[in-house]
């Protein structure tokens, strides 16, 4: 019987919360190398259930949500995922969204606490426009499924099924559950075979793929082109929208102030360093650790927001005692991580 208010992952025998802002869900179950490899290769299922929902509704929705946010939305087909972002006026990243339509309702799945923000800015831009905007994060949970057998036997509609938008190589699908019924789905989905595997799996999956995670990876001063997002969240080439002042300065002109890198972490200490250690190089702070996760194949690893004029070689630290080295550059559009060369290394 699963405890009112509980996650159902943090009912499964062994489970250990994660840390914030993911505290609400399993982070593991004993066993978090053994749950990234299953993560890898399915079937396996991951407890997403606290991050929020938001859903716009109306017949202009699409066009609507295009002349807000970064991303060309008006001809989006139905089933066809996404991401956009919404920038302040000066061009910095206020919110994150990975996107949906079903041909009714544009879904928003965004992380924990911010669906009430996002949708009261969206709420505010209303106007004469026929869009209906909620916060459905009480009544829509998600779940991540990793394996198409699975996703087969999730007793929800297609429509409810969002394929991961980034880079993701192994085959993810976000599955919107209603709240009332998470419980039965995870049980669907544990008899069908799925291994749970916990949130702290996932991130290390993220970290080693340099995805950003918006409000970690990201700050009140992050540009789109410090984090990554120009080429899964920007439309370069659409029509005006809050902030594109910024991103086509920065795209034509120039290099932003700082660029998010995947960092790899000395392996000697057992711990990992705190998200938020000062990175520094000669005792000069040039950074920050925004992520940090130990992977079953690369060892200690993190994402740190750096100066973008800090060089590739350079000997870093991270908090008091940690060594670290760039691996790679990940706020480049066009240069995604190279797994198969790290493992080689």
């Amino acid at each position: 019987m699963v405890e009112a208010g509980v996650s159902t992952s943090l009912q499964e025998p062994g489970a250990v919360p994660a840390d914030p802002p993911d505290a609400a869900v399993a982070g593991h179950f004993g066993e978090p190398i053994a749950e990234q490899r299953a993560l890898e290769r399915g079937p396996a299922v991951v407890d997403r259930s606290h991050r929020g929902v938001v859903i716009v509704e109306g017949p202009e929705r699409l066009g609507w949500l295009h002349s807000l946010t970064t991303q060309a939305l008006e001809r989006l087909r139905p089933q066809q995922p996404t991401e956009l972002l919404v920038l302040s006026p000066h061009g910095q990243v206020e919110h994150h969204a990975e996107v949906q339509d079903d041909g009714e309702r544009s879904w928003l799945l965004v992380e924990p606490g911010t669906a009430p923000l996002l949708a009261q800015f969206l709420d505010s831009m209303r106007f004469m426009t026929r869009v209906e905007v909620r916060d459905a994060s009480d009544a829509w949970a998600t779940l991540t499924v990793v394996g198409q057998a699975l996703v087969d036997v999730v007793p929800v509609p297609a429509e409810q099924r969002v394929e991961r938008p980034r880079r993701w190589p192994h085959g993810a699908v976000d599955v919107l559950v209603p709240r009332t019924e998470v419980a039965r789905v995870w049980q669907a989905l544990r008899s069908a075979g799925a291994r749970p595997a916990g949130h702290d799996a996932f991130e290390a999956l993220r970290v080693a793929e340099g995805v950003a995670r918006a409000g970690q990876d990201s700050d009140h001063r992050t540009l789109v082109h410090e984090a990554g997002w120009v080429a899964t969240a920007v439309h370069l080439d659409k029509g005006c929208y809050r902030g594109q002042e910024t991103v086509a300065r920065v795209h034509n002109l120039g290099k932003p102030p700082r660029r998010l890198v995947l960092l790899h972490l000395d392996g000697s200490t057992h711990l990992l360093p705190a998200r938020g250690s000062a990175v520094t190089v000669d005792g000069r702070g040039v950074g920050v650790l925004t992520s940090a996760a130990r992977h079953h194949e690369l060892g200690p690893i993190g994402l740190a927001m750096l100066r973008r004029s800090v060089p590739d070689d350079a000997a870093l630290l991270v908090g008091d005692s940690v060594s670290a080295a760039v691996e790679r550059d990940v706020s480049s559009p066009t240069a995604p991580v190279d797994l198969g060369a790290l493992r080689g290394r």
